[in-house]
């Protein structure tokens, strides 16, 4: 399975089927994801690409291209690393005059929020199959907030509904049939 098709499937399997994210299933049947494999294989070419992808989103008629998945497979495998590079994306955001207009959000196979066990299963809300930094309109977040009542609660609903799940749901997610 490519990277793309393995986070093609988390998303519709995850973030989608357990309603993690209230936003993105119109996103995806409207086809307005751009999913872009990262060819980089250090933290200095993803760069690159993230600059590329900001420019090339920002530039892009939110009709055809909403959000933009950045899936980088061969750089930053280590999360500390990559949560380290998230820094280097947000100044990027920022040199770029972006900042208020795009922002960068964070998906990684290890991902482990501040204070948490690495086997938490609160972590999942982030853990993707492969390292992607999704790049994401404000206007669209801001106008997704408006629609949902209560997104403050979405966080504390994900981890309870995880938490409902268990490791061992969460991996059958991914081992049923599609």
């Amino acid at each position: 399975m490519t990277p793309i098709d393995a986070t093609r499937e988390w998303l519709e399997r995850a973030v989608i089927g357990l309603e993690l994210c209230p936003f993105a299933k119109a996103v995806h049947l409207k086809r307005q994801i751009r999913w872009v494999e990262s060819r980089a294989t250090d933290a200095e070419a993803l760069l690159g690409e993230l600059v590329h992808e900001l420019q090339r989103l920002a530039a892009s008629d939110p009709a055809r291209v909403e959000t933009t998945l950045l899936i980088h497979p061969h750089a930053l495998a280590d999360f500390d690393a990559y949560n380290d590079f998230l820094g280097i994306a947000d100044t990027a955001v920022e040199q770029l005059g972006l900042e208020g207009v795009l922002q960068v959000a964070s998906f990684h196979p290890q991902y482990r929020f501040e204070g948490s066990a690495a086997d938490d299963i609160a972590n999942c809300t982030n853990r993707s199959p492969h390292p992607t930094l999704h790049l994401l309109r404000e206007a669209s977040i801001e106008r997704a907030l408006a629609a949902f009542p209560d997104a403050a609660t979405i966080y504390e609903r994900n981890i309870a509904t995880l938490r409902r799940l268990g490791p061992e749901g969460w991996r059958r997610l991914f081992t049923a049939p599609g």
